[in-house]
């Protein structure tokens, strides 16, 4: 449960005790979305995306969640606004005050920082773990090498890392593995950097930027596509997130143009075409996730679920 809700939870709590002496029935607290059970949950997410680039872009597929789902288009991430620690936010539930990784050159042997709570191999939990632990496959497939060091490589059921910024490997791979695990329940974490690398090297905002987006939404329809023909689309959970913005050539500041980012979510349960108003964040990705498979997060957890997505 949320810090948000734990108050609420109490008095609810404490008002059926009350109402168990007076009645002789009970009743407890309905917590948003738990009864989802999620068959499937896929992360889209390319490096370095402004809210004003998405909208700007030629993104039908995007568009396309955002219209049938809820999308917050003022989700903060956290600082610094580099890609490691929002990265390892998302998938953590947590900043980097918590889990330990401060910067883009984070590694187990090496970091200034510890997290607070750690498994048995020192990696701070992630949602993969939990997942694991719950019987949930898992696939994680990304192209910047470093971006899996905070993720324990073991809680994964299958992964795999590009040697270069071309989208149609590593969704190609993921398709295989959503297609062969049809009938179980997973989690699939699909990352590209080649946004964010076009927009190091032409600006963030600059034609080249814009289009390197849209030609990551064709590889978003790809996948749609696939999901719809094999008639997995329906009862799947899709979302789209990014870790930072940028600004000029770079970021790692504190400008709106690199601490926003878009968050969008679609699928069984969730409310259509609605505008998340209430405030987001990067660490609240991981604990999403876990309620639409009805699990609850670890203690050592920060994220907070933006309870208003669900219908």
């Amino acid at each position: 449960m949320d810090r948000r809700s734990f108050v609420k939870a109490g008095l609810a709590a404490s008002a059926a005790v009350a109402a168990t002496s007076v009645l002789g029935t009970s009743c407890a607290p309905a917590v948003p979305g738990r009864n989802i059970k999620a068959k499937r949950v896929i992360i889209f997410t390319f490096d370095g995306i402004r809210v004003d680039g998405l909208a700007q872009a030629s993104t039908p597929n995007i568009d396309s969640l955002i219209a049938s789902g809820s999308a917050s288009f003022t989700t903060r991430d956290v600082m610094p606004s580099i890609t490691m620690p929002n990265y390892t936010s998302h998938m953590c539930g947590a900043g980097p005050e918590v889990h330990g990784v401060v910067n883009n050159d984070w590694t187990l042997e090496n970091h200034s920082l510890p997290a607070i709570e750690t498994d048995e191999d020192g990696y701070f939990p992630s949602v993969f773990k939990v997942l694991h632990d719950a019987g949930i496959k898992t696939g994680y497939y990304w192209n910047w090498p470093p971006l899996i060091y905070p993720i324990n490589q073991k809680w994964l059921s299958d992964k795999l890392m590009a040697e270069d910024e071309e989208y149609n490997v590593l969704c190609d791979r993921a398709m295989e593995f959503i297609g062969a695990n049809r009938g179980e329940r997973m989690f699939v974490f699909l990352y590209n950097l080649h946004t964010d690398h076009v927009g190091h090297m032409h600006n963030w905002m600059s034609p080249e930027y814009i289009q390197s987006i849209e030609e990551g939404d064709v590889q978003v329809g790809r996948v749609i596509e696939f999901l719809k023909k094999e008639g997995l689309f329906e009862d799947s959970h899709l979302m789209f997130i990014s870790d930072h913005g940028g600004i000029g050539n770079g970021h790692g500041g504190t400008t709106p143009e690199e601490m926003t980012v878009p968050w969008v979510i679609s699928g069984p349960g969730i409310k259509q075409g609605f505008t998340i108003e209430e405030p987001n964040n990067t660490v609240n990705t991981a604990s999403t996730v876990l309620r639409l498979f009805g699990l609850d997060q670890p203690l050592s957890w920060t994220g907070e679920v933006p309870e208003s997505i669900f219908e």
